[in-house]
């Protein structure tokens, strides 16, 4: 926008630190939007982009196959757990819901039954900038607004956290299930909806419901997935699982684009025909490239080798001490940490790209959206380092009402 700072110009990272053009450093609060889970420019995943790019960068993935997709794939199905078996790589998270969605309703088309259009999402949801995951955000107090008119309806509720929103939908369902294909939400915490948080219990709530009214539930782990909650995966926390999954975002390291929709075999069951028909006809271009899987695979080597679990622990102990001073403050409502996430919540943010600017000038990279300020630091970040982001966040925000 025209009022906007410019952006600002980075030639150079390195572990949880952004090189400006200027010469300034910025310890980066938010890993790339959460990708950078083991920090910028790690050398293993370096390397792996490196020797994969001398022998293939990418191939069509259509009528082909390469050996850093099939060992991906079947890394992502061991580590997810029995009950998500098939694996379908995007490029994008966005693109990874779309097909999530485009899964849930051909299911049941490819069974029979023509009503099943429509996908159950919840209010304060995110699911992505296209069209089709628009459809599916918070259509009040989303950032998608504007698109109302244009984009398919959907069914979007309260999310049921607790006896009473519970009963609620389960009444919703009894009326209006036969319309709905599937169940979308992200476990845990509504990430750019405005990291709202909720019990696990959730998930256990939505799972008796899909299975009750016989829907397809999807758990979005866009944000949540590899480590980020505290667990390598949101949903472990709740005991159960979904019949799809949606990953992308630190599946790299926060490299490369890549994403993948893992689904259960009973899903992938009504695609596996002779009628050319019942396929799933989705396939992008840049579908499991080479390059991105390479580095996939390196960043699980990482989780394997590396202590992240442990570290996203210390993370959140830190969180919850160096945050808590924010709470205090007039013109804070609430601050709130689960696993690598802190979050402080304001009464409001009058002038966010100012706000941005002095959190720069404080010498970090913070970008507070809604009204929220928060951290999802690299798992891989420097106690020091961390202890400067939340001392500059209090530091700024006990200024003045920002």
């Amino acid at each position: 926008m025209k009022t906007a700072t410019p952006p600002l110009a980075v030639v150079a990272t390195s572990g949880s630190r952004l090189t400006l053009a200027d010469g300034r450093t910025l310890i980066d609060g938010v890993a790339a939007w959460w990708t950078a889970c083991h920090g910028y420019n790690h050398p293993h995943i370096a390397a792996a982009v490196r020797a994969q790019l001398e022998t293939m960068p990418h191939i069509m993935f259509g009528g082909m196959v390469h050996a850093p997709a099939l060992n991906l794939a079947r890394r992502l199905t061991a580590l997810l757990g029995p009950g998500l078996d098939k694996v379908f790589y995007t490029e994008s998270g966005s693109v990874a819901v779309e097909v999530a969605i485009k899964m849930a309703v051909q299911y049941w088309l490819n069974r029979g039954e023509r009503g099943r259009t429509r996908m159950l999402a919840f209010k304060g949801g995110y699911h992505g900038d296209t069209f089709g995951t628009m459809a599916v955000c918070d259509p009040d107090d989303g950032m998608h607004t504007v698109f109302a008119g244009l984009l398919q309806q959907h069914d979007i509720v309260a999310l049921p956290v607790d006896t009473e929103s519970f009963d609620a939908l389960d009444a919703y369902l009894a009326e209006h299930a036969s319309h709905l294909a599937g169940i979308l939400v992200e476990p845990l915490i509504q990430g750019a909806g405005g990291m709202v948080m909720h019990d696990p219990a959730v998930l256990r709530r939505l799972r008796t419901l899909a299975d009750r009214y016989q829907l397809l539930l999807i758990f979005d782990e866009i944000f949540t997935g590899f480590g980020r909650t505290g667990t390598m995966f949101a949903f472990e926390q709740a005991g159960i699982r979904p019949d799809i999954i949606t990953l992308s975002k630190a599946l790299t390291g926060g490299t490369l684009p890549l994403a993948a929709t893992v689904a259960s075999q009973a899903v992938f069951d009504a695609f596996w025909s002779d009628d050319p028909s019942q396929a799933l006809m989705h396939g992008p271009t840049f579908m499991g490239n080479a390059l991105a899987c390479a580095a996939a695979n390196a960043s699980l080597d990482l989780f394997e080798s590396e202590p992240r679990l442990a570290q996203v622990a210390e993370i959140a102990l830190a969180l919850q001490k160096g945050l808590e001073p924010c709470r205090t403050l007039p013109w804070v409502v609430d601050v709130r940490v689960m696993g690598a996430i802190g979050v402080v919540q304001l009464t409001s943010i009058r002038d966010r790209d100012a706000l941005r600017r002095r959190f720069v000038e404080a010498g970090v990279w913070v970008r507070p959206f809604g009204n929220v300020v928060y951290l999802t630091p690299a798992m891989t970040i420097d106690a020091k380092d961390l202890a400067f982001l939340m001392r500059a966040i209090h530091t700024v925000l006990q200024q003045e009402h920002p």
